[in-house]
């Protein structure tokens, strides 16, 4: 059973006020926080929602944060992501856009729960309908992210952009979601890598290398100017790696060929998102610096300018900016 508990002050217990919570899929993150939203005490567990049924979800918290909690009264702990899915401990049913950051607290479901230490509420995700009832699409833990960009500029506006296994691309205005738009891409770069006829030519994945970078921004250049021919140039990949001599010898050559499969599939992303958008807008990047990294790189190749906001940094700032919402609203 994999967590990992580590505190800030030796004396949690007097100072906490209130507890974040990120519950993914595959593990959850919890801040300890006191009355100045200062982080105390943090833990980890490897108990995402695939591994719980929804009875289970009580324990596991409580068997995570249980030291820190005082000895009389309740203690807040707000949740965002995949604990409030259909599938997890309560649905938190998803708010239609356009939605104010601010306001994803109004939201919250409280799950039902069989001790008394803890008051927890689950936040919403969101969903998006368009008019024509074929583009549907919804965001689990992702608006978290956002409320954390706007949680010291309210009135934000500009495109966001989340990347990932499904990346999200979040239009911004006014400290509001007016659309969003999710892009397969690090799900479809899997399984290309290690599922199809690709698999015998890519090896593994990483840009350091003068070479891959080069391989990259080819990629991304060469599908972004025609991403209608794609899957030709996926099965051209295979055909380079079968006769182009100029290509490297040994594991580099694999990993090049990865390098130009990540820019096919982030370029093709970046045709989606992308096109018709002003190329002085800047656009905003939240996520590990490693991934953002990438997408600065291939964003930049086209003509755009990025900043980045950490992924941890910002589910907790919007976690916060949730709380204190609903402080508000109870007072």
């Amino acid at each position: 059973m994999g967590s990992t508990v580590m505190s800030e002050t030796p004396e949690i217990t007097d100072q906490l006020i209130w507890i974040a919570v990120d519950w993914g899929s595959s593990n959850l993150r919890a801040w300890g926080l006191d009355q100045h939203d200062h982080v105390i005490a943090r833990a980890t567990s490897d108990k995402g929602m695939l591994s719980l049924k929804a009875d289970e979800y009580e324990a596991e918290l409580l068997r995570l944060v249980g030291d820190w909690l005082p000895t009389t009264g309740q203690t807040d702990v707000l949740v965002c992501g995949m604990a409030g899915a259909r599938q997890g401990w309560l649905e938190a049913a998803y708010l239609p856009v356009p939605t104010r950051l601010d306001q994803l607290s109004q939201g919250a479901v409280p799950p039902t729960l069989t001790g008394d230490q803890l008051r927890v509420y689950l936040l919403p995700g969101l969903s998006q309908t368009h008019s024509t009832a074929t583009h549907f699409d919804v965001m689990r833990g992702e608006e978290t992210q956002l409320a954390g960009l706007v949680a010291d500029s309210p009135d934000f506006t500009g495109l966001a952009c989340l990347p990932g296994t499904h990346a999200k691309w979040a239009t911004l205005e006014a400290g509001a979601v007016s659309g969003f738009s999710t892009y397969l891409t690090g799900e479809l770069y899997q399984l290309l890598a290690t599922k199809s006829v690709l698999r015998h030519s890519v090896g593994s994945d990483e840009l350091q290398d003068p070479a891959c970078r080069e391989a990259f921004i080819a990629a991304v250049s060469e599908i972004y100017a025609a991403p209608e021919t794609f899957s030709s140039r996926l099965f051209g990949l295979r055909a380079q790696d079968l006769l182009d001599g100029r290509l490297p010898t040994g594991d580099t050559r694999g990993t090049v060929l990865a390098a130009r499969l990540s820019g096919l599939a982030i370029g093709l992303e970046l045709s989606g998102a992308c096109r018709g958008r002003p190329i002085e807008q800047s656009i905003t990047l939240i996520g590990n610096q490693a991934l953002c990294q990438r997408y600065t790189l291939a964003l930049n190749t086209i003509g755009y300018q990025t900043q980045h906001v950490d992924g941890d940094a910002a589910v907790l700032a919007g976690l916060q900016l949730a709380h204190q919402a609903l402080k508000a609203a109870n007072c």
